[in-house]
């Protein structure tokens, strides 16, 4: 007799980033996970401007030894100047470690082009994305039917509810271009935010966490720490924490395993684009009370049949860390 044993299908991600070290680490998260095929990267001017971020995804992935096609995307944000974050990550992105330059090249096609195929080869993939959201803002205004087609958004950006880290009202992803990120959530994309304040507190890599990964002595993982250090002398020195905070790689492990996630609600989310003040800050209707009559004007757009964002509150940092350890072994 022959027995037959059922076969996992992998799941299917596209994963768009400005590879700096936080996304460096999430990359790793994902091309390591055994039941995921990452179908395609595609790279935004970010963290580091979009070449940097296309030849800091083409290092990392070389580093996995894996082969996926990378494709580079957009130069700047949909309405507005430019503005990197290398105050944080370093002039590379990586820490400023030199790093050799990688043997590949991108693809020739545009980023929003690639994840407009990428959707549709693939219907029900999941998206994530670790950078400001302008590559997918393209793709969804070019074909805006993609949106029905993705299975899951994760979408690492916002301070919902609390305070950001670019201004006191913005996280930075959602900062940069807040057009694009008001587009994606109004789009009807399933999108789950994955909030900046996440990763701090409890959920930060701390020195004995470092020492565990540094205890792994292995290519990725002394990479993982290496290519953080800037960016660990920096997050001291913004809200006195001292370790690594990991933004990108909390969001990956959330699209890898959903339950990471212990607390979340369903609302709907708008994005300030008028305020110099707020600017990209992420207004969540915790309270449901945005299709109430006083709201309907300003609220207008969002409640018109739009599909509400779901919002992660809280997550399982001990199993977050045991699964950063398991991707860096």
């Amino acid at each position: 007799m022959i027995v037959c044993y059922p076969t996992r299908v992998p799941r299917t991600f596209l994963i768009d980033t400005d590879t700096a070290s936080d996304d460096a680490v999430a990359l790793i998260m994902a091309l390591r996970a055994p039941d995921v095929r990452v179908a395609a990267i595609t790279t935004v001017a970010g963290n580091v401007d979009v070449q940097q971020a296309t030849r800091n995804a083409l290092y990392t992935v070389e580093l996995c030894g894996a082969n996926v096609p990378i494709y580079s995307g957009a130069e700047k944000p949909l309405l507005r100047p430019y503005s990197n974050a290398t105050w944080f990550h370093g002039r590379d992105g990586l820490g400023d470690h030199n790093y050799p330059p990688p043997r590949r090249s991108s693809e020739a096609m545009h980023a929003a082009d690639a994840i407009i195929d990428t959707v549709e080869a693939y219907p029900g993939l999941v998206i994530v994305t670790l950078a400001p959201l302008t590559n997918l803002a393209l793709a969804l205004a070019k074909k805006p039917a993609i949106a029905s087609k993705v299975g899951r958004c994760v979408v690492m950006g916002g301070a919902p509810c609390c305070e950001g880290n670019v201004t006191p009202a913005a996280e930075y992803n959602i900062w940069v271009d807040p057009e694009a990120a008001r587009m994606v959530l109004l789009s009807g994309l399933p999108v789950e935010l994955i909030g900046w304040q996440l990763s701090r507190g409890e959920a930060v890599v701390n020195e004995n966490d470092i020492a565990r990964i540094q205890r792994l002595n292995s290519p990725l993982a002394r990479f993982a720490v290496d290519c953080n250090s800037h960016a660990r002398r920096a997050y001291k020195a913004q809200t006195g924490e001292d370790g690594i905070s990991l933004p990108d790689p909390i969001a990956m492990c959330v699209a890898l395993d959903p339950s990471i996630g212990t607390e979340w609600s369903e609302h709907y989310v708008e994005v300030e684009t008028q305020s110099e003040l707020s600017r990209g800050m992420t207004v969540v209707d915790r309270l449901n009370v945005a299709g109430d009559d006083r709201n309907c004007v300003v609220w207008g757009l969002a409640p018109r049949g739009k599909r509400k964002a779901n919002v992660c509150w809280r997550i399982g940092t001990k199993r977050w860390k045991e699964a950063l350890f398991s991707a860096l072994r």
